[in-house]
Protein backbone atom coordinates (compact mmCIF):
# COMPACT_ATOMS: atom_id res chain seq x y z
CA UNK A 1 0.00 0.00 0.00
CA UNK A 2 1.69 3.16 -1.06
CA UNK A 3 0.53 6.41 0.90
CA UNK A 4 1.53 10.26 -0.88
CA UNK A 5 2.02 13.10 1.12
CA UNK A 6 0.97 16.79 -0.10
CA UNK A 7 3.71 19.34 0.95
CA UNK A 8 2.45 22.26 -0.23
CA UNK A 9 0.65 23.47 3.00
CA UNK A 10 4.64 22.73 4.08
CA UNK A 11 5.88 24.94 1.54
CA UNK A 12 3.27 27.85 2.38
CA UNK A 13 4.32 28.64 5.64
CA UNK A 14 8.07 27.05 5.91
CA UNK A 15 11.28 28.28 4.34
CA UNK A 16 14.49 25.85 4.11
CA UNK A 17 12.02 22.19 4.07
CA UNK A 18 12.24 21.23 1.06
CA UNK A 19 14.96 18.62 1.61
CA UNK A 20 12.26 16.89 4.37
CA UNK A 21 10.16 15.69 1.70
CA UNK A 22 12.90 15.07 -0.94
CA UNK A 23 13.72 12.91 2.05
CA UNK A 24 10.28 10.91 2.82
CA UNK A 25 10.23 10.91 -0.73
CA UNK A 26 13.40 8.77 -1.07
CA UNK A 27 12.37 6.34 1.80
CA UNK A 28 8.95 5.49 0.93
CA UNK A 29 10.81 4.26 -2.42
CA UNK A 30 13.64 2.84 -0.72
CA UNK A 31 11.14 0.83 1.45
CA UNK A 32 9.44 0.04 -1.34
CA UNK A 33 12.22 -1.57 -3.26
CA UNK A 34 14.59 -2.42 -0.38
CA UNK A 35 14.92 -6.10 0.53
CA UNK A 36 14.00 -7.26 3.61
CA UNK A 37 17.84 -9.23 3.81
CA UNK A 38 19.46 -9.14 6.35
CA UNK A 39 17.40 -8.62 8.99
CA UNK A 40 18.06 -5.65 11.33
CA UNK A 41 17.26 -4.38 14.71
CA UNK A 42 17.80 -0.28 15.57
CA UNK A 43 18.24 0.44 19.50
CA UNK A 44 18.21 3.78 21.04
CA UNK A 45 21.02 3.52 23.79
CA UNK A 46 21.07 6.30 25.28
CA UNK A 47 20.27 10.55 24.27
CA UNK A 48 22.15 10.24 22.20
CA UNK A 49 23.71 6.96 21.36
CA UNK A 50 21.85 4.56 19.25
CA UNK A 51 22.73 1.21 17.28
CA UNK A 52 21.94 -0.88 14.28
CA UNK A 53 22.57 -4.74 14.60
CA UNK A 54 22.61 -6.77 11.67
CA UNK A 55 22.34 -10.88 11.26
CA UNK A 56 24.76 -11.51 8.72
CA UNK A 57 25.38 -15.10 9.83
CA UNK A 58 28.09 -16.23 7.47
CA UNK A 59 29.67 -13.18 6.78
CA UNK A 60 33.16 -12.58 7.52
CA UNK A 61 34.71 -8.85 8.21
CA UNK A 62 36.34 -8.92 5.44
CA UNK A 63 33.55 -9.56 3.28
CA UNK A 64 31.46 -6.97 4.72
CA UNK A 65 32.07 -3.05 4.07
CA UNK A 66 30.22 0.15 6.22
CA UNK A 67 30.07 2.98 4.40
CA UNK A 68 28.80 6.83 5.85
CA UNK A 69 28.51 10.01 3.71
CA UNK A 70 26.44 12.83 3.01
CA UNK A 71 23.78 11.17 5.82
CA UNK A 72 23.56 8.17 4.33
CA UNK A 73 24.97 4.92 5.90
CA UNK A 74 25.43 1.95 3.72
CA UNK A 75 26.35 -1.82 4.94
CA UNK A 76 27.69 -3.85 1.95
CA UNK A 77 27.74 -7.50 2.58
CA UNK A 78 30.37 -9.36 -0.70
CA UNK A 79 30.70 -13.19 -0.28
CA UNK A 80 33.93 -14.32 -1.83
CA UNK A 81 33.56 -17.10 -4.15
CA UNK A 82 33.67 -20.61 -2.90
CA UNK A 83 35.04 -22.78 -5.14
CA UNK A 84 34.40 -25.71 -3.76
CA UNK A 85 32.12 -28.23 -4.70
CA UNK A 86 29.12 -28.87 -2.58
CA UNK A 87 26.46 -31.07 -2.56
CA UNK A 88 23.69 -29.55 -0.50
CA UNK A 89 20.58 -31.43 0.40
CA UNK A 90 19.06 -28.33 1.98
CA UNK A 91 20.49 -25.11 1.79
CA UNK A 92 18.59 -22.71 4.27
CA UNK A 93 21.67 -20.17 5.39
CA UNK A 94 21.32 -17.49 3.27
CA UNK A 95 24.64 -16.31 1.49
CA UNK A 96 23.81 -13.91 -0.81
CA UNK A 97 25.16 -10.42 -1.31
CA UNK A 98 23.52 -7.40 0.08
CA UNK A 99 23.18 -3.76 0.79
CA UNK A 100 21.43 -1.95 3.34
CA UNK A 101 21.38 1.97 3.18
CA UNK A 102 20.08 3.92 6.15
CA UNK A 103 18.83 7.63 6.45
CA UNK A 104 21.34 9.69 9.55
CA UNK A 105 20.09 12.38 10.76
CA UNK A 106 22.00 15.43 10.87
CA UNK A 107 25.05 15.24 13.29
CA UNK A 108 24.94 12.04 13.08
CA UNK A 109 28.13 10.10 13.33
CA UNK A 110 29.26 6.03 13.16
CA UNK A 111 31.76 5.31 16.15
CA UNK A 112 31.90 2.02 16.28
CA UNK A 113 31.47 -1.48 14.15
CA UNK A 114 32.23 -4.96 15.30
CA UNK A 115 31.52 -8.38 14.12
CA UNK A 116 30.20 -10.77 17.44
CA UNK A 117 28.77 -14.19 16.78
CA UNK A 118 27.51 -13.63 13.44
CA UNK A 119 25.77 -10.63 14.26
CA UNK A 120 27.23 -6.73 13.25
CA UNK A 121 26.62 -3.94 15.83
CA UNK A 122 26.87 -0.50 14.41
CA UNK A 123 26.82 2.08 17.23
CA UNK A 124 26.09 5.47 16.26
CA UNK A 125 26.36 9.08 18.30
CA UNK A 126 24.94 12.42 17.54
CA UNK A 127 27.44 14.81 17.81
CA UNK A 128 26.32 18.49 18.06
CA UNK A 129 28.53 20.96 16.93
CA UNK A 130 29.22 23.34 19.66
CA UNK A 131 28.24 26.36 17.86
CA UNK A 132 24.78 24.75 17.46
CA UNK A 133 24.26 23.85 20.97
CA UNK A 134 22.01 26.42 23.21
CA UNK A 135 24.18 28.99 25.02
CA UNK A 136 23.50 31.52 27.81
CA UNK A 137 23.41 35.42 26.60
CA UNK A 138 24.36 37.58 29.38
CA UNK A 139 21.77 40.92 29.75
CA UNK A 140 23.35 43.99 30.53
CA UNK A 141 22.41 47.10 31.74
CA UNK A 142 22.96 50.23 30.14
CA UNK A 143 26.02 51.47 32.77
CA UNK A 144 27.69 48.38 31.74
CA UNK A 145 27.34 48.34 28.09
CA UNK A 146 29.22 52.05 28.05
CA UNK A 147 32.27 50.72 31.02
CA UNK A 148 32.78 47.96 28.31
CA UNK A 149 32.83 50.42 25.47
CA UNK A 150 35.46 52.74 27.08
CA UNK A 151 37.80 49.53 27.90
CA UNK A 152 37.61 48.84 24.43
CA UNK A 153 39.36 52.08 23.37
Amino acid sequence: MMRTFDFAPLYRSTIGFDHLSQLLDSIAQREQTQPSYPPYNIERLGNDDYRITMAVAGFTDAELKIQSEQQTLKVRGEKADDSAERQYLHQGIAARNFERVFQLADHIKVVNAHLENGLLHVDLRREVPEAMKPRQIQIGTGNRLLEARADTK
